[in-house]
């Protein structure tokens, strides 16, 4: 726990992510990333110096055979409260549109019932789950398949709504997240997307993963590159990225 939490905290210093008095909402999606990010965030506040709130927040994406129940029992051991929101995501992206590339649209979705949501809670900041080789595999994926030089933001407010965005995870490499979810026994709850594992994102996972033989250590590199640029939103950090084992 206490490695994780250190991980989170240097994100959260580092990018001045939460202020006095923030109600912070998390979007759980059930997978090992918000869990664990919704865990850590739950446990920081306890200490932390500036006071905030934490609100869990899982859209129900019309999937049958979905049981949030044992997120609703981690939330009341740490104390959370946790919001159910029914959508028929699934069905406009695969039954109605039938979207043969359904990423972006459900991205879409999400995000616009998401926010809407924290704002209901009463929460202006969003925490994300994205983790340090999801900053790495964004950039990547925008140069190979956009010709751009991009990736989001630590930080980002979207004044439309008035919503802030906040990825307290960017520091933890995927590995530890796993480790974490397994050693904590997190209710992580089976994601049935039909295109889980075959998306663009996980041809470039393993592109990584095959140049990382020859050449260990590139997503640190690539991470620390992100960050000298510059990119918008991104500050160079001073301190070592994580190591993989």
């Amino acid at each position: 726990m206490q490695k994780m939490l250190s991980y989170v905290r240097r994100a959260v210093d580092h990018y001045h992510m939460i202020d006095e008095g923030d109600r912070v909402a998390v979007g759980v999606s059930g997978g090992k990333d918000s869990l664990t990010l919704l865990t850590t965030l739950a446990k920081l506040r306890a200490f932390y110096p500036k006071r905030f709130e934490v609100v869990a927040i899982t859209l129900e994406m019309g999937y049958e055979n979905m049981d949030f129940a044992p997120v609703q029992t981690l939330c009341d051991a740490l104390e959370v409260e946790y919001i159910r929101i029914p959508t028929q995501i699934k069905q406009v992206v695969f039954d109605i549109r039938q979207e043969q590339n359904p990423c972006a649209l459900c991205a879409k979705l999400r995000r616009g019932a998401l926010h809407e949501a924290a704002l209901r809670a009463g929460c202006k900041k969003v925490a994300l789950g994205h983790h340090f080789d999801d900053v790495v595999e964004t950039y990547m994926l925008s140069l190979f398949y956009e010709g751009r030089i991009s990736c989001f933001q630590p930080v980002t407010y979207l004044d439309r709504s008035g919503v802030t965005l906040i990825r307290p995870l960017l520091y933890t490499p995927e590995y530890l997240v796993r480790a974490f979810a397994g050693r904590h026994a997190l209710p992580v709850v089976h994601n049935p997307c039909p295109a889980d594992g075959s998306t663009k994102r996980q041809e470039i996972k393993d592109l990584l993963k095959t140049l990382e033989q020859t050449m260990p250590g590139l997503r640190e590199r690539i991470f620390g590159a992100i960050q000298r640029y510059p990119l918008k939103g991104w500050q160079p950090d001073r301190t070592r990225t994580p190591k993989r084992p």
